[in-house]
């Protein structure tokens, strides 16, 4: 992964120390998160306390924090809390960026471990209990709303009539990839662009999401406990803006049958809109392909993790993968 550095260890550690009044031993860099704007450390103290440590550029009041705290005050257990300064703050500007201080959870992630059926419980109780909440007006009216844009859908075609790539073995590959599967990808974006009109013209309730909880953002600890993490881009929008990761493939993981069953039997009754389903399992791989076409087609940055990238992209179409639940969604909504 690529080294973002944003400040330097000794200032990291002194700020620990006078603001939250952790004196560190060890802080290592973590290389976690594609966020260029971000960087995350794990720090260690003398006596083996260990404290997640995540800085982000900018002075602006962390949303995310908002919204954890406010569903841990509202006894929801699958979030982590910021630890607080001295003075109290839950975030701390530091130079040019912000530092937030979390425990450190030993464990892995929904990645690279199949959640238990109790844990399946555990997460569909949670995420009924996130979309039930009431969001006071002062996070409300700073938490984006679904729009249905079509930012996304319009980079994609852009992609395919940019005259010039970076030029590197990977971005030929890629343009390829993309040549070759075409179809399906155009598909792909017109699909959203008519599943997306069609859900705007009715009006749906919104609620809080998360907006991207896939196994990665899923972390297991020791003790077989489950959090959500990463709440960096809340919004407001119809349930289904989270649901359609609960079978929905991403990093062909959480694809089966059996799993949707028992998240939904803790998250209890409710009526999922197909459409709506259908239109964000579209939009999110559209979203996915823009963002890894562009940068892969247009730059040359990124270094090793550009194979990586790659990877990601391609697999995406994968037999049973994020594109063919996709298609079966939208056909199963049309019936």
């Amino acid at each position: 992964m690529i080294e973002k550095h944003l400040l330097s260890d000794s200032l990291i550690i002194h700020c620990l120390n006078a603001d939250y009044g952790i004196e560190v031993a060890v802080l290592t860099f973590l290389p976690l998160g594609a966020d260029v704007n971000a960087s995350v450390y794990k720090a260690q103290t003398c006596d083996q306390t260990s404290y997640f440590v995540k800085l982000k550029r900018g002075h602006q009041h962390d949303i995310g924090v908002a919204i954890v705290e406010l569903l841990h005050d509202a006894g929801i257990k699958q979030t982590i809390p910021p630890i607080k300064t001295v003075l109290g703050q839950s975030i701390q500007p530091i130079e040019d960026c912000t530092l937030i201080v979390y425990p450190f959870i030993e464990g892995c992630d929904g990645f690279n471990r199949h959640l238990t059926d109790n844990q399946w419980l555990k997460l569909g109780e949670a995420l009924r209990q996130v979309h039930e909440i009431e969001v006071p007006p002062f996070i409300q009216n700073r938490v984006r709303q679904e729009a249905y844009s079509p930012k996304w859908r319009e980079a994609v075609r852009a992609l395919y009539i940019q005259s010039e790539t970076s030029g590197d073995k990977i971005a030929l590959k890629l343009l390829k990839f993309m040549q070759e599967n075409r179809r399906a990808i155009c598909r792909l974006v017109d699909r959203a662009e008519q599943l997306g009109q069609k859900v705007q013209d009715h009006s749906h309730k919104l609620v809080l999401c998360h907006s991207d909880i896939h196994g990665g953002n899923v972390l297991i600890d020791r003790n077989e406990g489950i959090y959500i993490v990463d709440w960096d881009e809340p919004i407001m929008a119809p349930k289904e803006r989270d649901l359609m990761f609960i079978g929905g493939g991403v990093a062909n993981v959480w694809n089966k049958l059996h799993e949707e069953k028992l998240f939904y039997k803790g998250y209890g009754g409710t009526e999922v809109n197909p459409t709506i389903l259908a239109y964000y399992r579209h939009e999110r791989i559209v979203e996915d392909i823009a963002v890894y076409g562009s940068s892969l087609l247009l730059t040359t940055s990124g270094g090793e993790d550009r194979q990586e990238m790659y990877k990601q992209f391609i697999s995406m179409f994968e037999p049973d993968g994020v594109v063919d639940i996709a298609f079966k969604t939208d056909e199963y909504q049309a019936i």
